[in-house]
């Protein structure tokens, strides 16, 4: 269905995505394999078309949260290693054996779990673990001694490799970015020192990557945000930028009816909005159910034929108005750029984070499964 039929819907540039993913790659160099994280629909980009667009562009690994998104990608038809960060339950080993995903175990306990799970299979399983550096949320906190004796009991699981998640990595007026990567590197030390010596050492996202921190990179570095386009941002005396990415989706709707209305006149749920001069209202097929956030209620905007429209009254479940009074004439139809440019004015999803109180990554992974996808 072409998007002129649609109401509401985002269109998505994969040539975009492959380009951000080929600057990164660039930047990382040749040592350090980048791997991109399409967890949560690829950001609600489309976790199929992506992947295997970033597949063909020479991605060599791809991560994702749980073992249902890792079995889509393989029915979809990725080949590539996959990874599921998230953690997984037991009844789910079998589909992460079968569909070849490589599983980063949170605990000694798992570890060995799935050691016994691999042996079950007489087969030589690979695994990533993962250490609790800081972030105080999965990750395995026993002594860097006690992983290395764990480790070296294993008789069937592989080892490939070892990660840890930073938890303030773009904040540059704390210290606990420098105190993670000491931690992590003590275990990688301990490890070492028993003869134990995992391929592949992961600890960045986004922000370590774009921003050049390269101490923390280990050689596979998991940017997710900025494949989509957006670098991340920082606290504090931040480095620059090393990397140039662009966003990748442009979210569209439509306007559904167009009204003049009267001083004094209310709008919408609870009367939060009331006309203080004559007002020309559009109402357009967009609502908190798509994805904009209820918060911009009375305080959001979007782009109406090359013009700010301000969102007015509440923003209901399936609808939203917007004051178009000083807009060029629009009728039901007519396009609304909720993210993306049009004429001289651009909004992106950080924009609209902050008029919201949030962060872009529950933009884009907010916008709603009604929404149509469009790829260009």
């Amino acid at each position: 269905m072409a998007s002129s039929t649609y109401r509401c819907w985002v269109e998505v540039s994969t040539g975009q995505i492959v380009a951000n993913y080929t600057a990164i790659q660039a930047l990382a160099g040749p040592g350090v394999d980048v791997m991109p994280v399409v967890k949560a629909d690829a950001y609600r980009h489309g976790a199929a078309v992506v992947s295997l667009a970033l597949e063909a562009a020479g991605a060599r690994w791809l991560a994702v949260s749980n073992v249902e998104e890792g079995v889509g990608l393989r029915l979809a038809g990725v080949e590539c290693p996959v990874m599921v960060m998230g953690g997984f339950f037991p009844c789910e080993r079998e589909a992460l054996a079968t569909h070849r995903l490589t599983p980063l175990v949170h605990s000694m306990a798992q570890l060995r779990d799935y050691d016994r799970f691999a042996g079950e299979r007489g087969a030589a399983l690979p695994v990533h673990l993962d250490v609790d550096s800081g972030m105080g949320r999965l990750g395995t906190s026993e002594s860097a001694e006690a992983v290395a004796e764990g480790i070296r009991g294993l008789r069937h699981a592989r080892l490939d490799g070892l990660s840890t998640h930073l938890a303030s990595s773009g904040d540059y007026t704390s210290t606990q970015t420098e105190e993670q990567i000491a931690k992590f590197a003590a275990v990688r030390e301990a490890l070492r020192a028993a003869g134990v010596e995992p391929k592949w050492l992961h600890l960045s996202s986004t922000v370590p990557v774009t921003h050049a921190r390269r101490e923390a990179w280990g050689n596979l570095v998991r940017p997710g945000l900025a494949v989509y386009g957006y670098p991340g941002l920082c606290q504090g005396e931040a480095p620059a930028c090393e990397v140039a990415v662009k966003p990748a989706l442009k979210w569209k709707t439509r306007v559904l009816e167009v009204k003049d209305l009267p001083v004094g006149h209310r709008v919408g749920y609870n009367a939060l909005f009331c006309a203080q001069r004559p007002t020309r209202m559009a109402v357009i097929a967009l609502g908190y159910a798509d994805g904009l956030p209820h918060a911009l209620s009375n305080r959001g905007r979007v782009i109406v034929a090359g013009e700010w429209a301000p969102v007015i009254g509440a923003v209901s479940m399936d609808l939203t108005a917007i004051d178009i009074t000083g807009c060029p004439p629009v009728a039901p139809g007519g396009e609304v750029t909720v993210l993306g440019s049009e004429g001289g004015l651009r909004q992106d999803a950080e924009d609209l984070a902050r008029a919201a109180g949030t962060i872009s990554y529950a933009i884009l992974c907010g916008i709603g499964r009604r929404v149509k996808h469009v790829y260009i």
